[in-house]
């Protein structure tokens, strides 16, 4: 591992940030800051901004293993699509880098300057940002240098994963002590410097407890460590109301300074910069469908219209090119299992395309010489299908279209949105809504969009200008969201498992139905915030009655006995969304495999993708066997592998391995023999 100097903090960004939203702003000397002159209440600011996009990162990448998105970036891709984890170096870098650089070099001195004034509640902060950081290395990495990894020793010994999870918990309970004490008389006030609880200790006190419950639960597998009524103490401490809700408020504005590592604008939501920032990212099927046909019931969860993006479609434009008239789309979902339809397996796992807007009538002309007649004659009833005619009045309502022999010529009127390209597989890719969103430091802003304007355009000046709208986006991953650290919904849905798994079917049920509420009213909660400043019906309230009626649905469990642990962890699936927790909660079920207690199949309908190419990276055929999955991240080249390769196969014989993805960590484990065995 490189020796990581120590960042002052980003310091000269803060330069210029004079808004009311300028919570990164710089100390006393601006003009020289340096590690000595920043104060506590500038320096834990950064520490949490710059945590949030290393985790916003872990989010993003491990929700596509969760098969909640499709994405056509290769990366992504190999561990959602194809399971091909050997090539995805490029993966595993940013969380790791933004980490050490960002926060983690930081956190030390935050400690020491708050002990040297008794600000002992920055102190405390100081151990919960060590504690979470680490937690994700350990999530993400299995081993990773921990004892000595901050000691400014290049070449850091590694810990192995009970050593940090056992260490992180200690963080938190120190953290608990420290809160729990009154500050100096002359320490700086927490409120100054705490861009998530505003210097609510009580809130940060409950924020331990609700993580500590979380960790604790990581060990379900492993009956020596795990300890149900440790958990649900822990709970009676934690979260009782969304009003305890620890979060990073986020903002978007014109000129926002950039993140010194990636470029990124600073305020901006940690996982809008890496799931909605560019435009690689498409929602799946399998998340739809959850969304839709929660238990089988037919029957939409009121988040629907907040989290699956829209795009207008049947655009008509007016005498000057703007859009006139337009009808809403839900977007279709990318069917990365393959149950149902075969495009990613006819056009290629990362073939999904990005649509283009026709500012005027477009031609193109698809050849299925080698495709055959069969596949024509179903391209052109596909076009009728979607209400396209050969009718010249209705041209604005649709496609026209004609047949010469082996080819098919479609018109896409202006005003379409269409595939800028002449492979017929590609043509219906635009029913596929990118999840991307705009912002003011994005194309949005150059193109003079208003500040109110999260609308994803397809990239397109010409699509902004006419006011079409290709992409509506989704609740958690808007430039604006607020990036959740830990909420009730989550202490709810951990309460309703524990329960479970201690057979209070009753106290579960009422957990249960406890969390989906959570959610629900967390995101109404928001979108009544945003009510009347964003004119995205993706940010407007949800309907009332709408919720009332899911509730009281089949798709939500009616009674304790109806109540099974897929229901728990498919509504905390939703809830989470994009949260490594999904990742960490599939892997502790052996995802699909049905082999956990008898709890059954806990995510069904999730399996190995349709275009599965894992090869090297995966030992076992056998889904029951824990090698069959993906289990976690190899090491970075760039930062690890390539310095301290030494110290790394020291601790896991297998750390070069291209089979190093599908070896649990150790929490991952039923016991320490069977975490050992797998270093060996």
């Amino acid at each position: 591992m490189k020796s990581f100097k120590y960042i002052a903090l980003c310091g000269v960004l803060g330069l210029g940030l004079t808004s009311c939203n300028d919570w990164l702003d710089i100390n006393v000397n601006p003009d020289q800051p340096n590690n000595e002159s920043i104060l506590v209440e500038n320096r834990l600011p950064w520490i949490q901004k710059e945590y949030t996009y290393s985790a916003g990162c872990a989010n993003t990448r491990t929700f596509a293993t969760c098969g909640g998105f499709y994405s056509n970036n290769g990366n992504m891709n190999y561990v959602s699509v194809t399971w091909n984890c050997v090539p995805a170096t490029g993966l595993t870098t940013t969380p790791y880098q933004c980490w050490f650089t960002g926060t983690a070099s930081n956190i030390g001195d935050l400690y020491n300057k708050a002990e040297a004034e008794g600000a002992y509640h920055y102190m405390g902060a100081a151990e919960v940002m060590h504690a979470l950081g680490f937690m994700e290395m350990l999530d993400l990495y299995g081993e990773m240098p921990y004892d000595e990894a901050l000691t400014g020793n290049p070449a850091p010994k590694y810990s192995d994963g009970k050593r940090i999870w056992e260490g992180c918990l200690a963080k938190i309970d120190h953290a608990i002590e420290l809160f729990s004490t009154p500050q100096a008389p002359a320490a700086t006030p927490l409120s100054s410097g705490d861009i998530w609880n505003g210097g609510d200790v009580n809130k940060w006190i409950k924020l331990c407890y609700g993580l500590k419950a979380r960790w604790l639960l990581r060990v379900s597998k492993n009956s020596e460590y795990f300890k149900p009524d440790e958990i649900l103490a822990c709970l009676d401490k934690a979260m009782s109301s969304n009003n305890d809700n620890t979060f990073q408020a986020c903002y978007d504005q014109k000129g926002d300074k950039t993140d010194f590592l990636l470029g990124d604008p600073i305020m901006t939501n940690g996982n809008w910069d890496t799931a909605a920032y560019g435009k690689n990212q498409w929602a799946s099927k399998y998340y739809i469908d959850l969304l839709t046909n929660m238990r089988g019931a037919g029957v939409e969860d009121p988040r629907a219209e907040k989290l699956i993006p829209y795009s207008m479609t049947n655009i008509t434009l007016d005498a000057n090119g703007n859009v006139k008239s337009y009808d809403w789309r839900r977007a279709k979902g990318v069917d990365i299992f393959g149950t149902t339809d075969t495009r990613l397996k006819d056009g290629g796992a990362t073939s999904i395309t990005v649509q283009t807007f026709a500012t005027a009538d477009k031609e193109l002309t698809y050849s299925f010489k080698e495709a055959g007649a069969a596949k024509q004659a179903a391209f052109v009833e596909g076009v009728k299908s979607n209400g396209y005619t050969l009718s010249t009045a209705e041209k604005l309502a649709g496609r026209q279209y004609r047949v010469d022999g082996d080819a098919v010529t479609v018109c896409y009127p202006a005003g379409a949105w269409y595939v800028n390209s002449t492979n017929y597989l590609f043509a219906g890719d635009t029913a596929y809504v990118n999840l991307n969103t705009g912002s003011q430091n994005t194309n949005n802003g150059s193109w003079g969009m208003p500040a109110n304007d999260t609308y994803y355009h397809s990239n397109d000046q010409a699509a902004a200008n006419a006011g079409a709208v290709s992409g509506t986006g989704s609740f958690q991953i808007y430039p604006v969201s607020d990036f959740d650290i830990m909420t009730y919904a989550e202490a709810c849905f951990i309460k309703a498992e524990v329960l479970m798994r201690k057979g209070d079917n009753g106290g579960a049920f009422t957990a249960y139905k406890n969390g989906i509420q959570a959610s629900i009213d967390r995101i109404q909660s928001k979108l009544n915030q945003w009510n009347g400043e964003y004119d995205n019906p993706n940010m407007k309230p949800m309907d009332a009655g709408k919720i009332s009626a899911y509730m009281s649905s089949a798709a939500v469990a009616q009674s304790a006995g109806d109540l099974k642990m897929s229901d728990i962890m498919l509504q905390k699936y939703i809830a989470m969304g994009w949260s490594i927790e999904n990742w960490v909660d599939m892997r502790r079920f052996n995802y699909s495999a049905g082999n956990i207690g008898s709890f059954g199949v806990v995510y069904p309908g999730y399996g190995r993708p349709a275009m599965y190419a894992g090869g090297a990276a995966f030992k076992s055929s056998n889904p029951n066997d824990a090698t069959y999955w993906i289990r976690r991240w190899r090491l970075p080249n760039a930062l690890e592998l390539n310095y301290n390769a030494q110290n790394a196969l020291a601790m896991n014989a297998n750390a070069l391995a291209d089979f190093v993805w599908c070896l649990p960590v150790w929490w991952d484990c039923a016991s320490d023999a069977e975490y050992y065995n797998y270093l060996k």
